[in-house]
C-alpha cells in the first residue's frame, strides 16, 4: 500500500536552501534568464524563436541574459553544432552577458549533486529494461527495481519518486498540476553509460547560474515538475518559468523534427529574425536594417505577458 500523495506547490521564487549544489548568488538577484540549446544541429527557427524570447524577457527586466551549452549527451551531438550555434547569436544580436557554461565542464558538479541524493537514500540502482517496465506501461515506481542486480554490467539511477503532486503556475501556459508518480515514476538522474540525464544538469546549472526565469519551448513543459522536485530535493531554488508555443509545421510535427527545420542564415539575419518576431507576435520592423535596430524596436513594444497563450504555432 502506498503512503498517502503529498501536496507540493511552488507558487514563487524563494531563497537558496543549503546545499552542496546551491548556486554562489545572493537569493535576492536582478532578472536572470537563459538560452540553453543542445549541439545536435545548427541553429534552426524553433531555437531562434527560443533564444529571442528568452533575451527580451532579460532585457525587459533590466537583467542578465546567459547560455548554457546541454553538451553532455556524446551520443546525439552533432560535431561543430556548439561552436556553430554560439557563433550564430550575435548575428541577429542575442549576445549574452557572461561567457558560455559548458555542461561538459561540469560533471564533477553533477557527481556532488547525485552524490548528495545518494547519501539520503533519494537514488536506487536499476537494471530494468524496456521489456521488464513493460507491464508497467514503460514506467518505473515506487523505488524498487524490477529487474535482479546483474554484477556484470552497469545499472542506471533513478530518484525515488513518492506519490506527490506537483504544481506551479507558468507564465504563459498558467497553472499546472502533475502527479509525479504517475506521470514520470521513478525517472533516471544517471544512464547505464555513466552519463548525468537532462533532469539533474539542468537543475544544478539552473543553480549555479543563478537563474531567476526559464524561458523555452513547450515541449518541456512537462519536464518541470520533475525538475522542482529535484529542486526541492537538492534543497534549491526553484526559478520562475515560461513555456512558449511550440513551433510546427503544416502537419503538426515539432519544426526541430521536421523536413522543412533548415537552420537559419548568421550570413543573412533579418529574414528569420523577423519570421521569429512575427511568431511571438512582436512588430517586425521592416524598416530596420539590422538586428540591433529590430531589436531595440521590438523591445520597446514587448510585454511577456502579451507574448502568445497557446502551446503551439505554425512556423509561417
Amino acid at each position: 500500500m502506498r503512503r498517502g500523495r503529498t501536496q507540493v506547490i511552488v507558487a514563487k521564487r524563494t531563497g537558496f536552501k543549503s546545499g552542496r549544489a546551491a548556486a554562489p548568488y545572493n537569493a535576492w538577484m536582478t532578472y536572470r534568464g537563459r538560452f540553453a540549446p543542445s549541439p545536435t544541429g545548427q541553429l534552426h527557427f524553433g531555437s531562434l524563436v527560443a533564444a529571442l524570447a528568452s533575451w527580451l524577457c532579460a532585457r525587459h527586466a533590466g537583467g542578465r541574459w546567459l547560455l548554457r551549452m546541454e553538451d553532455i549527451d556524446p551520443p546525439r551531438e552533432v560535431p561543430d553544432s556548439a561552436r556553430g550555434i554560439l557563433d550564430a547569436l550575435p548575428a541577429f544580436g542575442l549576445v549574452a552577458d557572461e561567457p558560455a557554461l559548458f555542461q561538459s565542464h561540469r560533471l564533477d558538479a553533477y557527481e556532488a549533486a547525485f552524490e548528495q541524493l545518494r547519501e539520503r537514500d533519494q537514488v536506487f540502482p536499476c537494471w530494468c529494461s524496456r521489456a521488464d517496465l513493460a507491464a508497467a506501461g514503460g514506467m518505473h515506481r515506487d523505488g524498487r527495481c524490477v529487474a535482479a542486480p546483474d554484477p556484470s554490467r552497469a545499472p542506471a539511477w533513478r530518484l525515488r519518486v513518492p506519490d506527490v503532486e506537483v504544481g506551479f503556475v507558468d507564465g504563459l501556459q498558467g497553472p499546472q498540476r502533475q502527479n509525479l508518480r504517475e506521470s514520470a515514476g521513478d525517472f533516471v538522474i544517471r544512464r547505464v553509460e555513466g552519463f548525468y540525464a537532462y533532469q539533474l544538469a539542468c537543475v544544478v546549472d539552473d543553480a549555479w547560474q543563478g537563474v531567476t526565469q526559464v524561458v523555452r519551448g513547450n515541449d518541456l513543459l512537462d519536464s518541470t515538475p520533475r525538475q522542482l522536485w529535484l529542486q526541492r530535493c537538492l534543497g534549491l531554488a526553484s526559478p520562475t518559468y515560461l513555456h512558449l508555443p511550440l513551433a510546427v509545421d503544416a502537419q503538426g510535427r515539432k519544426l526541430s523534427k521536421s523536413e522543412n527545420a533548415h537552420p537559419v542564415d548568421p550570413r543573412d539575419p533579418l529574414p528569420a529574425l523577423r519570421r521569429a518576431l512575427r511568431f511571438l507576435e512582436l512588430p517586425c520592423g521592416m524598416e530596420a536594417n539590422h538586428p540591433e535596430a529590430l531589436l531595440s524596436q521590438a523591445l520597446a513594444h514587448f510585454d511577456p505577458t502579451r507574448l502568445p497563450h497557446c502551446s503551439e504555432r505554425l512556423a509561417c
